[in-house]
């Protein structure tokens, strides 16, 4: 199933189901918001089902993206990883750190009061502070119980999304240094405008994983198109890590961190940090400039036979 928020003038806006070529939509009514959903996942199937079958049925509405917000506008909680070893290598040589020598998945708390949607402009103080994006896959998970293990942790997950990690790498290094985690480097997020259910994913979906690429364009250019399928600890690992000491409130969106491949020289990133990590390593000192005011990132999630899954695009403001 696929699932959008539909801007009202509220803060959650209001629950729609999609057709599955994202052409039309039909309000759940019953369901509100998507919060609403998570809070009673179980209970809100047969009105999402009644409102999926209207919309077979010839019902609903043409969607249109000024009309679409994030899918969960705002979240009780967003805990993001880094689960691409690939990507946790080259910014090592970004920020000029240490390794970290562990073998648990890393893992921090940031903004989650506010996503923005698919085509809302990002608003930014200055581009003094080096403006990146991240693309990465997420998931919203429902109720998940403290010590909730990796196995079991797969039934929470309900949801799956496309997330535009925004950050402010000129910032980062400071705050990293202060080993009190990050609050200015990272502002709200953006995600692409649908949220589909694991079996949307198809074979696509396999071991906690989204098997889809990437593509990214910056200012139409393409960047790159890695793997989401190259992740070091799957999202059900990823879960039961953050559920360790405490319950995770349902809607709890949950990031893969920056996709990554071993190939990235055949391939390309999904971040610029990246990609100056890269240039460091070949030549030095990097050369492809952080993001100007104007500019528009454009990203795809693909599936084998090239069909879109997910896709946001923002320009900074």
């Amino acid at each position: 199933m696929k699932l959008a928020t539909l801007k009202d003038g509220s803060p959650d806006g209001v629950l729609s189901v999609v057709d599955q070529a994202g052409a039309r939509f039909i309000e759940v009514g019953e369901v509100p918001t998507l919060q609403s959903l998570m809070d009673d996942w179980n209970a809100g199937q047969a009105a999402l089902r009644k409102a999926q079958a209207r919309l077979a049925a010839g019902e609903g509405e043409p969607l249109t993206s000024d009309r679409i917000a994030a899918p969960l506008p705002r979240a009780w909680q967003w805990l993001d990883g880094s689960a691409f070893s690939t990507h946790g290598d080259l910014m090592q040589v970004a920020f000029g750190h240490d390794p970290i020598e562990t073998d648990r998945p890393l893992m921090y708390q940031g903004m989650s009061d506010r996503f923005f949607g698919p085509t809302d402009d990002i608003p930014l103080p200055t581009t003094d502070h080096g403006i990146d994006f991240e693309g990465e896959f997420g998931v919203i998970v429902d109720h998940v119980p403290m010590g909730t293990n990796a196995a079991d942790a797969m039934k929470h997950i309900r949801l799956i999304v496309q997330i535009n990690d925004w950050s402010l790498r000129a910032i980062a290094p400071v705050e990293m240094k202060t080993g009190f985690g990050w609050v200015q480097a990272k502002p709200a997020c953006s995600m692409a405008p649908f949220a589909v259910t694991p079996d949307e994913l198809g074979d696509a979906w396999q071991n906690g994983r989204a098997h889809l690429d990437l593509a990214i364009d910056w200012n139409g250019n393409r960047f790159g198109s890695a793997n989401g399928g190259e992740m070091a600890f799957g999202f059900h690992e990823l879960v039961a890590h953050a559920a360790l000491t405490r319950d995770l409130v349902a809607g709890t969106v949950i990031g893969s961190g920056t996709v990554s491949n071993r190939n990235y020289a055949d391939v390309g990133s999904s971040c610029i940090s990246e990609v100056r990590a890269i240039e460091i390593i070949a030549h030095g000192a990097p050369k492809t400039p952080f993001m100007a005011f104007g500019d528009c990132i454009r990203m795809v999630g693909r599936a084998k036979d090239g069909s879109e899954r997910h896709c946001q695009m923002n320009c900074i403001g």
